[in-house]
């Protein structure tokens, strides 16, 4: 049962995860908006995802593991990453201390995020709130 209900989740959890990965990449665009010659970065959702559930669609396999290039660098943890499909975001209008960070583009991106994590969080609230139902018999 916990394999069946694993497999079912597992759509839903790859994609919280990235979510969560971009949320923190527009947060540090947001953060970094003053720092000269920072270049805003951005996770293009649909390749990642389509990636990491196997590469069917998207721009290749989708590649987790971190490389290890030098014997005294520590073994990564096996965690999701989508440093695969992280691109630097276009320059909409240059600013002299060549940063590419647009506040109005950084905060719409962030808030749209927020609002497509919070709907995942929904539907696996929903989720369970219905395999509760099912399992009390109602």
């Amino acid at each position: 049962m916990i394999d069946r209900l694993d497999q079912d989740l597992s759509f839903t959890q790859t994609a919280l995860r990235l979510r969560s990965q971009r949320q923190e990449m527009l947060a540090s665009n947001i953060a970094n908006a003053d720092t000269p010659h920072y270049k805003a970065r951005d996770i293009d959702f649909k390749a990642a995802l389509a990636g990491a559930m196997g590469g069917k669609g998207g721009q290749g396999a989708f590649d987790a593991s971190l490389a290890r290039t030098h014997a005294g660098h520590l073994a990564g943890a096996d965690a999701l990453s989508a440093g695969g499909a992280a691109k630097y975001r276009s320059e909409y209008q240059g600013a002299i201390d060549g940063n590419t960070v647009n506040m109005d583009i950084e905060r719409a991106a962030f808030a749209e995020n927020a609002m497509q994590v919070e709907a995942l969080m929904t539907f696996i609230n929903k989720r369970f709130q219905g395999l509760g139902r099912a399992i009390s018999g109602q």
